[in-house]
């Protein structure tokens, strides 16, 4: 039996400071991956002829791609984190407004899940171009020898 709906129950649990601490985390998170997709680009540039190179072109292809899309999703999770966090006041002003807590409080699971699949999709891109890579300087030696 499947599960339907969405289910914010355990979320409901964290208090304004966990969710602040837990947003202050993503946006480091974010801010880290960031720089590490300038080392990812450097990298790319250091092996472009190889990377060009018929065998692994198209691969090349895909992942370098990817990369790029990768960077424009990581700026606009950095965005969205930082409206999240600006919008943490609603969660800690005397004001009750059910609403508008429930649908932060909803947006803070949702922005959890999203970057843990972003992140876990970005650690496979990484490794596939590290692994590429590294197929591409086998090939040079085996060349030079």
């Amino acid at each position: 039996m499947e599960a339907t709906g969405k289910n914010y129950g355990y979320i409901e649990w964290l208090s304004a400071e966990e969710m602040h601490e837990a947003s202050l985390q993503w946006m480091s998170e974010l801010k880290f991956i960031r720089d590490e997709q300038r080392f990812l680009n450097d990298l790319v540039a250091s092996y472009t002829p190889q990377l060009a190179d018929q065998k692994v072109f198209k691969e090349s292809q895909e992942i370098i791609g990817a990369i790029s899309k990768s960077e424009k999703e990581v700026i606009e999770f950095m965005k969205r984190v930082k409206s999240h966090l600006n919008l943490l006041e609603i969660m800690v002003n005397d004001v009750d407004e059910l609403k508008m807590e429930k649908a932060y409080i909803e947006t803070h699971w949702e922005l959890s899940s999203e970057i843990k699949k972003y992140s876990n999709e970005y650690r496979e891109l990484k490794t596939a171009l590290f692994h590429l890579v590294a197929r591409v300087k086998k090939m040079n030696k085996r060349l030079l020898n």
